[in-house]
């Protein structure tokens, strides 16, 4: 039997490559005539696994981690009609059964059969059922045909493996901000956070045909990467406020819609730079989108925070001006990227080159081995999304 190595959380701050169980064809006791056995040629680091890294989750010492999947079917089910052993697929990192009343509506986010403590369901990821992690060598995915997005040409795709291993999760969530968040032809838009997903969700504002874009984030390295790629940029630790920075920008202190890219983990702006003020992101946006206009919250918020700043917080419950949102007539959405809604459409552009989403988020391929290195780099405020090549497949 083939051997298999993964990366293990251990503790706050510690992971580790691991020897773990090479993965079977079966769910607990029994078989998943539905699935298939993947050997993975690329898979991310994200933000979201950092911040179980961190601690700022309940995640459980020996959790294999990795929602970000692309690989290659080496083993299929007896139950799985239409994709086949050699197919390169990309991975949704959301779980989806393809049955329930949810993913039949396309929200395969919130599917109702995957997770037996919740909608929704994850590889690798703290309540989202126990998947195993895919930052590993070999992996399980169910539910194989209507999961799986294969590439109509494998040898194409790998000549862009760098593009298209984002498909499986920040290129679509950083899409699903934008949309959400009403971007269009013509709009001024403010992305909270140049971290992949926001250098993502800007490149996709891009892709939508936004006329302005701006960035803001604290780390100097994230806003030189997004400048790189026509994005204006505004630094959230100066004592200037963020609809000051804008109106430098744009002649106006608002924007037609915002994207916060950040999450539970944000911090003041200003001379509160560097303390964690959770609702900080969401306060601010509300504050400088106009009435009227529509705020995406693809940034991940928990309900179990034991990290956090005080006792409410680590409930997940913050202090957001919903009065400034209502008064202000906003669109809020907030929620898991549905993948599947975008993840075709978005391999084309890819395809076609319509965007060249790796060097907008700055990709970094690294070795198996050096994925512990990623996580502390990737904490340090890297301006890089690091990609493992577990079985050195990608060209450098």
């Amino acid at each position: 039997m083939c051997q298999n190595h993964g990366v293990t959380y251990v503790k706050p701050g510690v992971v580790e490559v691991t020897e773990i169980a090479y993965p079977k064809l079966a769910l607990g006791d029994r078989k998943c005539d539905h699935g298939v056995i993947l050997k993975i040629v690329s898979t991310n680091i994200c933000g979201s696994d950092q911040h179980m890294v961190r601690g700022r989750t309940t995640a459980p010492s020996g959790l294999v981690l990795g929602h970000e999947i692309t690989g290659t079917v080496i083993e299929a089910g007896r139950d799985v009609e239409f994709i086949k052993v050699g197919d390169l697929v990309s991975v949704p990192f959301n779980i989806a059964c393809g049955r329930c009343r949810n993913c039949k509506a396309g929200q395969t986010g919130i599917c109702l059969n995957v997770n037996p403590e919740r909608p929704g369901a994850a590889y690798g990821y703290v309540d989202m059922g126990g998947w195993v992690g895919g930052q590993a060598e070999y992996v399980m995915v169910p539910y194989a045909d209507f999961n799986l997005l294969k590439f109509p040409d494998a040898d194409e795709a790998m000549t862009k493996i760098k593009d298209l291993t984002l498909l499986s999760d920040i290129f679509p969530t950083g899409f699903h901000g934008a949309v959400t968040a009403g971007v269009g032809p013509g709009s001024i838009v403010y992305i909270a956070g140049a971290g992949p997903v926001g250098l993502a969700s800007a490149a996709s504002c891009h892709l939508l045909g936004a006329a302005v874009v701006i960035v803001g984030d604290m780390i100097d390295e994230r806003l030189a990467q997004a400048k790189s790629f026509g994005c204006e940029v505004v630094d959230l630790k100066k004592d200037a406020t963020l609809a000051e920075q804008i109106a430098a920008i744009v002649r106006v202190p608002e924007v037609d819609c915002a994207v916060d890219c950040v999450g539970f983990e944000a911090k003041g702006h200003g001379h509160d730079s560097g303390k964690e003020q959770p609702a900080t992101v969401l306060n601010a946006i509300m504050e400088v989108t106009r009435a009227g206009g529509q705020l995406g919250i693809p940034g991940l918020y928990v309900t179990g925070d034991p990290g956090a700043v005080d006792e409410a917080a680590k409930q997940g419950s913050l202090s957001i001006r919903i009065g400034l949102g209502w008064a202000k007539s906003h669109s809020i959405h907030t929620g898991q990227c549905p993948v599947m809604k975008y993840h075709r459409p978005l391999m084309n552009a890819i395809l076609y080159d319509k965007i060249k989403i790796a060097d907008a988020v700055n990709v970094e391929v690294i070795s198996l081995n050096d994925a512990p290195k990623g996580y502390q780099d990737f904490d340090k405020g890297a301006a890089k999304k690091f990609v493992i090549d577990p079985h050195g497949m990608m060209a450098n």
